[in-house]
Parts: C-alpha cells; sequence; structure tokens
C-alpha cells in the first residue's frame, strides 16, 4: 500500500509539474511571436481599449497603465481596464489581443455576465481559503493531523471551484474580444488569427490551472488515504 502511494505520488507531481510547464512555456511561445508582429492600424493597446470600450457604451470606464508583464486585469470594483506597460503602449497584435480581452471582461461586467458575477462574489471566500489551506495543509502534514490535513483538502477543493468558474469566464471574454476586433475592424484577416491562437493559448493556461488543482487534491487525498490507515 505504501508502495503504491509512494509511486502514484510521484506520477502525480511529475504530471503537475509537466503541465504547469507546458502550459508557460505555450503562452511564452505565443506571446513571443506575436508580440513581434506590428498591427497594421498602428494604434496602440490603449487606443484599441479604448475604441471597444467606447462602441459598447463604456466610457465611463477608465484605462489605467500599471508595471510589470502580463499584469493586465480588469477591475470591476473601480471599473477599470488595467494593462501593463508593454500592452497600454504597445502597437503588436499582442497588445491588441491582451487588451481587447480586459474589455471583454468588462463588456461582461456591463451585461451582468452570470459566471463572472459569481466568480467576484466568492473572491472573499477563495482569498481566505487559499490562505487557510495553506496552513491546515502544512500542520497537518507536519504533525500528521489527517483531521486538518481533510479541512486543507476542502480549502483547496473551493480553490479548484473557484478555477473552474473561471474557465468560462476567461473563455467568454475572448471571444468577445476577437468578435470586437474583427467588428471595429482593428485587425487585417491574418492578424485575427494570429490574435485568436495568441488568446486560445492565454485560456488554455486556466485549463491547465484546473487540472493541476485537481491532481493536487488527488495527490493530498492520497497521502491522507495512506496515513489514515496506518
Amino acid at each position: 500500500m505504501v508502495y503504491i502511494y509512494y509511486d502514484y505520488n510521484i506520477i502525480i507531481f511529475i504530471v503537475t509539474l509537466l503541465i504547469t510547464l507546458g502550459a508557460q512555456a505555450y503562452i511564452s511561445l505565443k506571446y513571443s511571436s506575436t508580440r513581434k508582429i506590428r498591427a497594421t492600424s498602428g494604434l496602440s493597446g490603449r487606443d484599441v481599449a479604448r475604441k471597444i470600450l467606447d462602441a459598447n457604451g463604456l466610457e465611463n470606464v477608465r484605462i489605467a497603465e500599471v508595471t510589470g508583464e502580463l499584469t493586465d486585469h480588469y477591475d470591476p470594483r473601480n471599473k477599470t481596464v488595467n494593462l501593463s506597460s508593454n500592452i497600454y503602449n504597445g502597437t503588436s497584435v499582442a497588445s491588441y489581443s491582451v487588451a481587447s480581452h480586459e474589455c471583454g471582461h468588462a463588456i461582461q461586467d456591463k451585461d451582468g455576465y452570470l459566471f463572472l458575477k459569481i466568480r467576484s462574489s466568492i473572491v472573499p471566500l477563495v482569498n481566505f481559503s487559499s490562505r487557510a489551506g495553506y496552513f491546515a495543509i502544512l500542520f497537518g502534514l507536519i504533525f500528521s493531523w489527517m483531521d486538518l490535513l481533510f479541512i486543507g483538502i476542502i480549502f483547496e477543493a473551493v480553490i479548484l471551484l473557484f478555477q473552474i468558474i473561471t474557465l468560462p469566464v476567461e473563455f467568454n471574454a475572448s471571444h468577445r474580444a476577437l468578435g470586437e476586433l474583427e467588428k471595429l475592424n482593428l485587425v487585417t484577416e491574418s492578424e485575427h488569427s494570429k490574435a485568436k491562437g495568441m488568446l486560445i493559448a492565454a485560456a488554455l493556461t486556466y485549463v491547465a490551472s484546473v487540472a493541476t488543482a485537481i491532481l493536487e487534491i488527488l495527490r493530498l487525498l492520497l497521502i491522507f488515504s495512506s496515513r489514515d490507515d496506518r
């Protein structure tokens, strides 16, 4: 039983590592390639975002430049599309892809997209689960407190639920982004295809996150089962 547990534990760890590294490598490759392609229109990522927002009656949504790389996000609390400097000032297909994707979230917010509302509502619970789960699992493993370890697994399941809810949010935002780029003639047909590839790669990183979260819970359940049987 113990040998089987260790075999499965090692396999799960390796598979999780490969999924994580593979997803990161794929999005990095796509981002690097599309970042080198200058869009024909010559607009900046900020300009593209502004055009998409205004076309959808979102003149009240601000666009802010933030530090870091690929730190782009939409904040529904203050109605702000936050774009990293490379995206904000960039004129590449990558800049258009990311900027339009974040605008997709703003449009979701305006439309009251169900999964976005659910995700936003459980963020405080997820933040608590992330912190509490870490300590519950850590101390549960160190001191062999199986009840505490199981509580940690429950917290991990809450995080997994959040990641599952995130999937339709991200895929839908990308779908909206591509539609806006095409509708407003912000990219050529070739650039649209490249942007689609970039957004699909980004969305797949969320799929990878779900897969790794499931595997991590499975690994913890194996540990729980193994120690509980002793």
